[in-house]
């Protein structure tokens, strides 16, 4: 009999909550689209990451001076010569104006006219090399006698005159005779004896 109250229970529990999340969907989803679209020209951030805000239309020349969201839509002021970069309203620079990179966003509303880039930030700190460290990588090398290059002498071929092969071959030729006729004799001396 509990184990029939807990099941009842659980069901009308169950029922409750769902019948709850439906009529708090309506309003939960208005709390999501509280954002106004702008009037004139704006974008739509559409990278899956939040994207950066740079004072000016380079990653290398300008820094990073904020973040937009993924599908934040934003007035738009213009865009750079190259059209690579657009030019928005951003209450967190200085002047009130930024840059984003314009393959992360899309443009609506309108034709942005081309704005003049600002001038580019000096940098605090200059990079400089020490000239001590310099001094122990600067290497002069020594002056020698560069190799030229000297002809070789004339090509002489040798010429050989073999005198000793004419008795070398005498010699062999009666040493291959004379094994000839041994080998003849042993031949007919084993023929006639067999018979």
């Amino acid at each position: 009999m509990k184990r029939l109250w807990f099941k009842f229970g659980l069901g009308i529990l169950t029922i409750l909550s769902l019948s709850l999340g439906i009529l708090l969907l309506p309003s939960q989803a208005g709390a999501y689209q509280t954002t106004e679209t702008p009037v004139g020209v704006y974008i739509t951030v559409t990278y899956t990451d939040p994207i950066n805000v740079r004072s000016g239309p380079s990653t290398t020349h300008y820094p990073v001076i904020g973040q937009i969201p993924s599908g934040a839509v934003v007035p738009a002021l213009g865009v750079s010569v190259a059209r690579e970069w657009v030019q928005i309203e951003f209450p967190a620079a200085a002047d009130g104006k930024g840059w984003v990179y314009a393959s992360f966003v899309t443009v609506s509303g309108g034709e942005l006219p081309v704005v003049e880039a600002p001038p580019t930030p000096v940098p605090v700190v200059t990079n400089t090399i020490d000239p001590t460290l310099a001094a122990a990588f600067n290497v002069q090398p020594t002056q020698t006698r560069l190799p030229t290059f000297t002809p070789p002498g004339p090509l002489e071929v040798p010429k050989f005159e073999d005198e000793s092969s004419v008795a070398t071959s005498r010699v062999l030729g009666i040493f291959i005779i004379g094994l000839g006729l041994i080998g003849s004799a042993g031949l007919i001396t084993s023929f006639l004896l067999r018979k």
